[in-house]
């Protein structure tokens, strides 16, 4: 059997630690002092005060790690947050004690050994009972979020001392970009752009698209009563296809460190017209550097283009870079016509030195400062 205890002893140390308050150094202070009166004096009195205060702080111990043994922690977040959007964090504390009932206990978050939250105080938590703490949690950059664990300490029963335990719960989170709104010229370009492609033609769809005559075959569901009854022949209702718009949104990621303030507000733009693009059904493609989703459409590919943003890393131009970053610009070429081409550049040596990203609508330049609202 192998040997247990520098595990434990690993375990204990990393998760377990102790820190006497203020009020405890001022007991270990008289502690002291009485234990040097009962030797001098060899008065069994001190000794025996001596002996009650040491077992008060014995007793702190034991009662301290009874009250942080066999908690449960929960976390509940939402898949992703969004950089400035204060999102509400539950963490649900289960004690599985059968018999003991934990007290005075404070909770936070922890992220790299830097606390997420406040702290959050429980007074007490009877056996097999669960109590719910909030937060608000306000992620200020994008990326992944990764939440290490729960601290949970009490300076029960004296105060003496502050035991603290670390709950390791380990969650990985996606922080997407900054959704803020966009200037309302900039949409009605877009907009018109798709509706300008828009191919007016028969199929499945809700619109009318041409009254004709009854023909062997034709679905009876789709005869048009009101144009039957007038001109006294069958006619069926066509209808016109709705037809799906298409974009493709361009993010160059070669961008000098100079301008990574710009580029954030590039990938926070980006983000947010795919957000209005999703919620006028558009079929979005979204294209990062090299990397490019395929097309789409509804919630569930806003959120994996919102995915993408979130993750997306600047890189530092060379050469061949600036080459590939020149072929951006007619990405709305690929369409064929089908669709609008988006391309929102944070830097470009041929555009000019700017704080703000500037956008290109099929080969439009617009300023950088015309997409805020």
């Amino acid at each position: 059997m192998p040997f247990q205890l520098p595990t434990f002893a690993h375990r204990v140390i990393r998760y377990r630690s102790t820190r006497i308050t203020s009020e405890g150094l001022q007991f270990l202070i008289f502690v002291l002092a009485i234990g040097i009166a009962a030797i001098n004096t060899g008065n069994n009195l001190f000794y025996l005060l001596l002996a009650m205060m040491l077992s008060l702080i014995l007793v702190s111990g034991i009662a301290a790690e009874y009250c942080l043994r066999r908690l449960g922690v929960r976390r509940h977040l939402p898949d992703l947050l969004f950089v400035n959007t204060p999102v509400t964090t539950s963490l649900v504390v289960k004690n599985r004690k059968s018999r003991l009932t934990s007290f005075s206990l404070t909770l936070s978050d922890v992220r790299d050994n830097q606390f997420l939250s406040p702290n959050m105080e429980l007074h007490s938590i009877p056996p097999g009972a669960s109590r719910v703490l909030s937060y608000q949690l306000t992620p200020t950059r994008r990326g992944k979020l990764l939440l290490n664990g729960v601290r949970i300490s009490t300076e029960f029963p004296f105060g003496l001392f502050t035991k603290r335990a670390f709950y390791p719960i380990e969650d990985t989170l996606v922080v997407c970009p900054e959704l803020q709104p966009v200037n309302d010229r900039l949409l009605r370009g877009l907009f018109a752009a798709g509706y300008e492609q828009a191919v007016h033609r028969r199929g499945h769809g809700s619109d009318l698209y041409n009254l004709r005559l009854y023909q062997a075959g034709d679905d009876s569901r789709s005869i048009h009563w009101p144009t039957t009854a007038r001109t006294s022949q069958l006619t069926i209702r066509e209808t016109e296809a709705e037809e799906q718009r298409r974009a493709i949104i361009c993010v160059p990621t070669s961008v000098p460190m100079s301008h990574d303030a710009s580029f954030e507000r590039a990938v926070s733009l980006a983000a947010s017209l795919v957000q209005h693009l999703t919620r006028h059904s558009y079929s979005i493609q979204l294209r990062l550097g090299s990397e490019r989703s395929s097309f789409g459409q509804g919630e569930a590919h806003g959120l994996d283009l919102l995915r993408m943003l979130g993750l997306c890393e600047r890189i530092t131009p060379t050469a061949q870079s600036e080459m590939k970053q020149d072929q951006w610009a007619d990405a709305h070429s690929e369409l064929g016509g089908g669709g609008t081409a988006v391309v929102i550049q944070a830097w470009s040596d041929s555009v000019g030195e700017t704080e703000l990203p500037w956008i290109r609508i099929d080969g439009a330049l617009i300023p950088g400062g015309a997409h805020v609202a």
